[in-house]
Parts: structure tokens; C-alpha cells; sequence
């Protein structure tokens, strides 16, 4: 297997230079538009590369990065103008886009081959190695890992309402009581850090005494892959935990998120939760995390190697079997 070297490209745009080092030579050039866009807000339709070039002609979005003619110092050039409605979303949390229709891109057999994609590897490895967790409360001998999103998972962040409780997904503590019985608990959301925390305390989980976190990880630990079906898309590799707590593994690990895309690392890993939206009209109808709050107890109880199970059929899962 070759070596996947790490790239760093310097964008000048508008008066001002981006360094852009999340990439490999693997990597292709619409992966590197989309990291442009992620520090630019310059969407990667709207992005003219003046001097990317590939054979002495504009590099194809496909073109892989190592093939580029890159000399020492380089520096590409960039035109491209923001919209009014980037510069307005500029202003709020940097959330995911709402999917309309999240569609399961994540099938096994396509998602093995980006789980094991030695680009992906490599970015991984470099999240280990950079990312800094702040670790809120230490890990627990003999404890699975139990990795939740935020927004639409626990929370509905989109609808209006006079406090953090009125958005927050029924039976939220009581889930959380449960599952660090047998878990411990990290929060992954695809925001910053600044907002994670805020909705934590909003919802009052940093205070609860029932239960503790052991800590937050934000968008700069997730990663950037490229597919077929949605062009490149930001993920969360469970990799990332895994490396620098060797404790837990795909045996003892499982991850909620209402967008089955972002465990496409880990496919058989995730579990795409119910979305929680309209918390005004479905506060006393959704009972998701009672239910999960079952799951969790009955796999933590009955079953050694996460990997067996398959969290599609979650809710008929039968213990005695």
C-alpha cells in the first residue's frame, strides 16, 4: 500500500490567505473545494481556481491533488463571491444543513470500501494526533460507549420557544440516567464547541447529578469524504475516540444520529435515531428515548460483541434469543 502523504495548500481570496491542510495526495479537487467553502463560506460552484492546473489545463473536480503541478510555496488564486443567504447563515451555528432526505448512502458493502479507505485512515490518524479532547470526566473500567448527536437527536435547535426546555426530546435525563449505567456518555455534534456547550447547559444535561459526560467533540474532529451518491460530505469517524481510548472498539460501541450519513466510517456502528422536530406538536408523543433507553439496556446486558448486532432491527431486538 503506498504512502498517503498530507498536503497543505495556502487559497488567497480576497485579500486574505486560507491555508488549507486537511488534505492527502489522494485526496481530489472537490474535496479541496469543499474545504475552501468550509473556511470561506464561497460556495464550490462559485469558486473559480485561477492556477489549479492538471497536464496545463484547469484540474477536474476529480483529479487527485498528487497529480497537480504544485511547486514549492504555492499559492492558488481564488474568485468567488458569497450569497446573502451564506453571509446570513454565517451568523447562526454552523449546524448541518436540514436533510430533506437523508438516503441510506450508507449500504455495507459500498460504506466498507470508505471505512477502509487508506485516505480516510490517514485523516483519522490526524485527527488523533491534532484534535485535543477536553475530557470532562475520566472513562469507567468495564463501560460501553455511548456516542449521541445533538440537534434533532435530543434537541429540536430549529423551532421557536421561550427556553432550552420546551426544544428538549422527552425523557432526556432519564435517558441519559439509564444509559450511564452501563455507558459512557460522549456528545458529538457537528457544531462548534462554543454552541455544544451552550445547549448543554440550556438543557440543563451539565448540572444533572444522575449522570456525567465524559466529553464533547465538535466539528473539527469530524472528516471529509468523498461519494458517489452526495459528492463530499462531513463524517464522524468513531476512529477518532477509538485511537486515543483504546478501551473501546466496534465491540463495545454504538453512536445515535438522525443523519445515517455521518457514521458512514462506522456503518455497522450506528444507529439513525427518530428526528425530533416540532417539539411543540410532538412533546407528548415522542417516546424514542424510553424505547433506546430499553435497547441499550438489554445489548449491554446480553450481548459481548456490538459487531453481531444489528441496530437497523433495533426495536425488535429480543434478548432471550
Amino acid at each position: 500500500m503506498d504512502e498517503v502523504r498530507e498536503i497543505t495548500i495556502l487559497v488567497k481570496w480576497s485579500g486574505k490567505e486560507y491555508p488549507i491542510n486537511d488534505l492527502t495526495d489522494q485526496d481530489t479537487v472537490a474535496v479541496l473545494r469543499h474545504e475552501i467553502f468550509k473556511r470561506t463560506q464561497v460556495r464550490p460552484e462559485r469558486q473559480k481556481l485561477i492556477n489549479l492546473k492538471y497536464k496545463a489545463k484547469p484540474a477536474a473536480d476529480d483529479t487527485k491533488i498528487g497529480l497537480l503541478e504544485l511547486k514549492p510555496n504555492f499559492k492558488l488564486m481564488m474568485v468567488g463571491s458569497t450569497e446573502a443567504d451564506i453571509e446570513s447563515a454565517c451568523q447562526r451555528p454552523n449546524d448541518v444543513d436540514d436533510v430533506l432526505d437523508d438516503l441510506d448512502i450508507v449500504v455495507e458493502e459500498k460504506a466498507f470500501r470508505i471505512e477502509n479507505s487508506k485516505v480516510y485512515l490517514s485523516k483519522i490518524q490526524r485527527r488523533i494526533r491534532d484534535y485535543k479532547i477536553t475530557e470532562i470526566n475520566p472513562p469507567r473500567d468495564g463501560k460501553r460507549l455511548l456516542v449521541l448527536d445533538i440537534d434533532y437527536t435530543l434537541f429540536d435547535h430549529r423551532s421557536a420557544a421561550e427556553s432550552g426546555a420546551e426544544l428538549m426530546r422527552p425523557y432526556l435525563h432519564e435517558f441519559l440516567e439509564s444509559a450511564y449505567e452501563h455507558y459512557d456518555i460522549v456528545i458529538w455534534s457537528a457544531t462548534g464547541m462554543r454552541w455544544i456547550e451552550e445547549k448543554m447547559r440550556l438543557l440543563g444535561v451539565t448540572t444533572n447529578t444522575n449522570y456525567k459526560i465524559m466529553f464533547y467533540l465538535d466539528s473539527n474532529a469530524m472528516i471529509s469524504v468523498h461519494t458517489s451518491d452526495r459528492g463530499v460530505i462531513d463524517v464522524k469517524p468513531l476512529g477518532v475516540i477509538w485511537g486515543i481510548y483504546p478501551q473501546y472498539s466496534a465491540k463495545n460501541t454504538i453512536m445515535f444520529d438522525d443523519i445515517r450519513r455521518n457514521f458512514i466510517m462506522n456503518p455497522k456502528s450506528g444507529l439513525k435515531i427518530k428526528p425530533f422536530r416540532q417539539a411543540h406538536l410532538n412533546r407528548d408523543k415522542d417516546d424514542e428515548l424510553l424505547k433506546l433507553s430499553k435497547y441499550l439496556r438489554d445489548i449491554a446486558l446480553n450481548c459481548e460483541d456490538f459487531n453481531k448486532l444489528n441496530h437497523r432491527k433495533w426495536e425488535s431486538f429480543n434478548p432471550k434469543k
